[in-house]
């Protein structure tokens, strides 16, 4: 997930060196969105591995 907030990111800045106000906006806003989600779910993970004493299994699929 932190891959597409970078990605988001590099098309907002590019969008807007390029001159595409509203594009880069709208990369922005998707990458601020991703971002979120991406804290929110590490706060999460952290919060239950303190509660439960397990880490959480992030082997690859």
């Amino acid at each position: 997930m932190l891959n597409y907030v970078i990605t988001f990111f590099i098309l907002a800045v590019l969008a807007g060196v390029f001159g595409y106000g509203g594009l880069a906006a709208d990369f922005a806003g998707i990458a601020k969105f991703l971002a979120g989600i991406f804290v929110l779910l590490f706060v999460v993970s952290l919060i239950y591995s303190i509660i439960t004493g397990r880490k959480i299994d992030t082997t690859p699929l």
